[in-house]
């Protein structure tokens, strides 16, 4: 009886548990994420501590702590839902803040040991034991909740592939697998630091996995009645941690899903570049952030066809788009504006860096051959960089086009932009 009443109040601490976080991530709009983030903290002192050192009964034998069942599960099904209704980018503050955090403890609790004590009372003496502990298993913890939240991330971007829009398996799948990894990371440490048993081990996972169900649960219904739609945001995209990297790859994954991309070359269509580079060039003006736009061109394409045929045309254009996306960032967007004409839209992007986007795409593609023409295709960019030559899309369009016919006329095969310089205002051609 008493291993029921467990089970029971452990249901309800995950039901007061995701019903209070969830309802701090819904009014973000109007307290903004730092009241949920906070919460996120608190309880994170919380999970280690009942971890170490709280374990209860279940059916069945298992045994298990609130900390690692209730709180650890449910921080990480609360930032699965964070990155996806926000990004990836908002994820990884309060795990840096988190990871910060508890390695300060750590080293402020080994330098507090060496004050001189007063004891207020008889038996009120300051356990560096306990903090040290502590200290440890935290920073433990919170280095696997990095590779957690990375492996989760993925694998739930994954899992479209298999569960299409069907919130709950994606979920169900990408939570059980990534609490399994954890699990047996976190014992690890535990182990070492407490001594902790293999029943501590497997008694976890077990109830882990019930839990897994029920946030799952729990978090499906929160999407799919409670929240907005994903909202783009406004900062500067800066691609120097996974974090970015993934974020830029589910927008690139929801923009796919969400539009469409072309049939024959795999890049975005026009109607996506309609859609998202009138939006990115207004957000980019708007936060006063630099964007560029590159219009690319294949040079003498129609000599090419006439010469080799529409079937050895159609594998160039396949070849030259995907010379064009591996040239440009993950956090580009590459669109084929119609025929043998492509669009990068780069945001966060100054002129300099433009240029060597623009110039590092010319080279790809010169330096491939069409092997089964037995010919080399080159091409020719426009640039246009926001908010120096235009701020909205149109007018910055019709820049990088007329800086793309000056390129043609220059002889074809290079990139034609505007360098800043002091009192200088030139263009500059990046011959081939």
């Amino acid at each position: 009886m008493a291993e029921i009443n467990n089970v029971l109040l452990l249901a309800g601490d995950a039901l007061i548990y995701f019903v209070a976080l969830a309802a701090l991530l819904r009014a973000r709009t109007r307290i903004g994420l730092g009241a949920f983030f906070c919460a996120l903290g608190v309880m994170h002192f919380l999970e280690t501590y009942l971890a170490s050192i709280l374990y209860i009964p279940l059916p069945f034998g298992v045994v298990t702590s609130p900390g690692s069942t209730v709180l650890f599960t449910g921080k990480l099904m609360m930032l699965l839902l964070l990155y996806i209704r926000e990004d990836a980018v908002v994820v990884r503050q309060p795990i840096y803040g988190l990871l910060l955090g508890n390695v300060l403890l750590f080293v402020l609790a080994f330098v507090m040991r060496h004050h001189e004590l007063v004891s207020l009372a008889p038996g009120r003496a300051a356990d560096f034991g306990f903090l040290d502990e502590m200290g440890a298993l935290m920073v433990w913890g919170t280095a696997i909740l990095f590779f957690d939240c990375i492996i989760i991330i993925l694998l739930y971007e994954r899992s479209r592939v298999w569960f299409g829009d069907r919130v709950f398996p994606r979920l169900l799948m990408s939570a059980a697998l990534v609490l399994t990894f954890d699990q047996a990371a976190f014992f690890v440490g535990l182990h070492m630091l407490t001594g902790a048993g293999l029943g501590v081990l497997v008694g976890g996972w077990v109830a882990k996995m019930g839990a897994v169900a029920l946030y799952s649960g729990l978090a499906a219904v929160y999407l799919i009645y409670f929240e907005r739609p994903l909202r783009r945001r406004g900062d500067a995209p800066k691609i120097w941690d996974i974090f970015d990297t993934l974020t830029y790859r589910e927008r690139y994954e929801d923009l796919l899903a969400r539009t469409g991309c072309d049939a024959l070359t795999g890049a975005l269509d026009r109607h996506s570049l309609e859609a998202h580079g009138r939006r990115a060039v207004e957000h980019a003006a708007a936060a006063g952030r630099p964007l560029a736009l590159l219009l690319v061109d294949i040079d003498h394409f129609k000599n090419f066809n006439d010469r080799f045929g529409h079937a050895a045309g159609d594998k160039a254009l396949k070849r030259i788009a995907l010379d064009i996306m591996a040239g440009a960032r993950v956090s580009d967007f590459t669109y084929r504006f119609g025929g043998e004409e492509f669009v990068v839209i780069a945001d966060g992007v100054n002129v300099d860096d433009a240029l060597g986007l623009g110039e590092r795409i010319r080279r790809r593609v010169a330096g491939a051959s069409v092997a089964e023409a037995e010919a080399r295709l080159t091409v020719s960019i426009g640039i246009a960089t926001c908010s120096r030559d235009a701020t909205d899309y149109d007018a910055l369009f019709e820049v990088a086009d007329k800086r793309l016919y000056q390129a043609k006329a220059a002889g074809r095969n290079r990139v034609i932009g505007e360098r800043p310089a002091p009192g200088d205002a030139s263009v500059r051609l990046i011959a081939g």
